[in-house]
């Protein structure tokens, strides 16, 4: 007897019905085909321990599987309970005439009962669009799949409730979640604040206007000087999530199996710290069946690099498409996948290899050119992306003692999200750009005039300080977003003059 089950494939960040289909005949050979990686033909010997422990049997016939389409490769161990179901329904042991409703997957244990899988929210999302009634799963996958709408979630724990739902034995119980009340309940929960921090007033106001204008930004400081403390809280300055940017990114962290069973959405935005000894297919994505780097898991958030000289040369150099067109497409042979990669990059590194040049009380040790050759560990195109470069210097005690609070996290946000709504008018009318940090040379013209005085400004600050002709076009990009946060229609002077100071590795003379 002929049965068809469904499964369903995870490429990059979509998903495609997977047609397994079953015949049951005369002979006594298990043949599987359809493109199966080593974890698929593994599930035999999974699904007949399951079935024998539960009280079912393996036909002693001759068992076909092919798995459609079959030019599509099949991984992993999540086909194991269609299959088990196919075999079972095949074999005439329990009733096949809800089959065609529902998409099916689940690792097998040996005793029948169900294991987490990967890729649930974009499998769901796809079962809703190809028109199936509902998902069995894992329940520990359940909540993840039940943020989709419009489709039935059931979470089953063993095999046995799955064949007495087909043999009309039990109904499943469905899971529910209210993703949209969910979402705004927990979208402003932040462990940490900004308030945490004692003193470092300037490098809270370059923070402000990196997050407002979606500005890469490098913090370059001696030990103990606070530049981890203050990175880790900028995703609590950043706007809130909207809730297609949460779908977006729980999709990316699902394939990458990053979601607990206690959650159904990621309200807050993501922030990844990488160790330096990351490989640049760790970082940016790949392996044989690519799946996401941290780049893509910081999508719509953080990425924070500490240490960045630290950095091998190959893995930071491979960052820089992805920083310019937001995306990152990984291919192979036979196929390519594309993740997106929109995120903040967030720097920091010692000044010198000892740490302490323009240090204020301790003296630098290093060797004549050690401080330029330091620095030269990050290449130039890599800095260029790089937006606002801040030297932080250690807090006083006086600072560090004081016991007043300084300003949290939310007043901040509160700013930010209003430069972002005047960006999020201006640019509109353009596809794909959001905030200031993303606008072309065209865009930078249309929207950054400069008057006479702020014309001379930035040409005095070229000749005089020995700034990088590279670091034009930023500096224009940083002084709309402080505009921006001032509630200011033109750029003036003063915001110029305030980005100029954010450049400090592009003068001549840093670094000796």
């Amino acid at each position: 007897m002929l049965v068809k089950t469904f499964g369903s494939a995870v490429f990059g960040i979509d998903a495609e019905t997977i047609t397994i289909e079953v015949d049951v005949t005369r002979g006594i050979k298990f043949m599987l085909v359809g493109l199966p990686d080593s974890a698929v033909k593994e599930s035999q010997q999974r699904i007949e321990s399951a079935l024998r422990v539960n009280g079912y049997k393996w036909p002693k016939f001759k068992i076909i599987v092919n798995m459609a389409p079959a030019d599509i490769r099949k991984e992993g161990s999540a086909y194991d309970l269609p299959l088990a179901i196919g075999v079972l329904a095949a074999s005439k042991q329990i009733n096949s005439d809800k089959l065609s409703k529902y998409i099916i997957m689940g690792e097998l244990s040996l005793d029948g009962n169900l294991q987490s899988i990967k890729g649930v929210l974009p499998i769901a999302i796809n079962a809703r669009k190809e028109g199936f009634e509902g998902f069995i799963l894992p329940k520990q996958n359940a909540r993840e799949a039940a943020v989709v709408d419009k489709l039935k979630v059931f979470g089953v724990e063993n095999i046995n409730e799955v064949v007495a739902f087909f043999n009309d034995e039990i109904e499943l119980e469905q899971t529910f979640v209210d993703t949209r009340a969910e979402f705004y309940a927990r979208v402003n929960n932040a462990e940490l604040d900004f308030s945490d921090v004692k003193g470092q007033e300037n490098v809270k106001r370059a923070l402000e206007i990196a997050a407002a204008g979606s500005h890469n930004i490098i913090l370059v400081g001696p030990p103990g000087s606070g530049k981890t403390m203050l990175a880790k809280r900028i995703p609590t300055i950043l706007p809130p999530f909207t809730l297609k940017e949460a779908l977006e990114t729980t999709k990316i962290h699902s394939v990458a199996g990053k979601i607990d069973r206690e959650t159904s959405l990621m309200t807050q935005r993501p922030f990844r710290s990488p160790h330096h000894t990351i490989s640049d297919v760790a970082l940016v994505g790949g392996g044989n069946y690519p799946q996401p780097g941290e780049i893509s898991l910081a999508h719509n958030g953080v990425l924070f690099l500490d240490e960045l000289p630290e950095f091998k040369r190959a893995v930071l150099e491979v960052m820089r498409q992805p920083l310019e067109d937001r995306n990152i497409t990984i291919s192979r042979a036979k196929f390519s996948v594309e993740y997106p990669a929109s995120f903040m990059l967030v720097a920091s590194m010692n000044p010198c290899p000892c740490g302490y040049y323009n240090h204020p009380t301790k003296d630098c040790v290093c060797a004549p050119g050690m401080v330029q050759k330091y620095l030269n560990r990050i290449s130039g195109p890599l800095l260029d992306r790089i937006d606002i470069h801040l030297e932080v210097v250690p807090v006083p005690f006086r600072e560090l003692s004081e016991m007043s609070r300084s300003e949290n996290s939310e007043t901040v946000r509160e700013r930010v999200n209003k430069a972002r709504q005047i960006q999020a008018e201006r640019f509109k009318e353009f596809k794909g750009v959001y905030a200031n940090a993303q606008m072309s040379s065209k865009q930078i013209r249309k929207f950054v005039e400069l008057d006479e005085a702020s014309m001379e400004l930035i040409k005095n600050a070229m000749d005089k300080l020995g700034l990088s002709a590279r670091a034009y076009d930023r500096i224009l990009k940083v002084s709309r977003t402080i505009a921006d946060l001032e509630g200011e229609e033109r750029v003036q002077s003063h915001h110029l003059s305030e980005a100029i100071h954010y450049r400090s590795l592009d003068r001549e003379n840093w670094g000796g």
